[in-house]
């Protein structure tokens, strides 16, 4: 395959990542008016929190470097919070203990927002939710 393409798949992979990232932290907010949604949304946010406070590297870090190096590129080290999050929201180096308080901060946010989907859903009366 041409370099190009493998470039391309592994920007395509970024994208992909970081909307995976942006769902995991504010895809509550998405299951306010898509309730459904959280049967996907509950599952991801678990795995951020876990991975985060785990240290565990995304399966997409080791694809997108595979593609990186099929272009000719180089891969790099650590993981995509790491690569591309940290460098914009924080000057220095992630250190062990930012990671553990990101998958916090992603707990604690849902856990709010779910806590507020909960508790709004009780304080209907029965004939609201029947549809009457």
């Amino acid at each position: 395959m041409d370099a190009s393409l493998y470039r391309f798949l592994a920007d395509l992979t970024v994208l992909i990542h970081l909307g995976f990232v942006t769902f995991v932290v504010a895809g509550g907010l998405l299951v306010l008016r898509w309730r459904r949604l959280a049967w996907v949304h509950v599952p991801c946010a678990v795995w951020g929190a876990l991975s985060s406070l785990g240290g565990w590297i995304c399966p997409l870090t080791p694809l997108e470097n595979h593609w990186r190096r099929q272009a000719g590129l180089h891969g790099y080290e650590g993981g995509f919070v790491e690569h591309y999050l940290t460098p914009v929201l924080y000057p220095s180096e992630l250190t062990r203990e930012l990671e553990i308080g990101l998958g916090l901060v992603v707990i604690a946010l849902n856990v709010v927002i779910y806590g507020w989907i909960w508790r709004r859903g009780r304080q209907r009366p029965l004939c609201s939710l029947s549809g009457r």
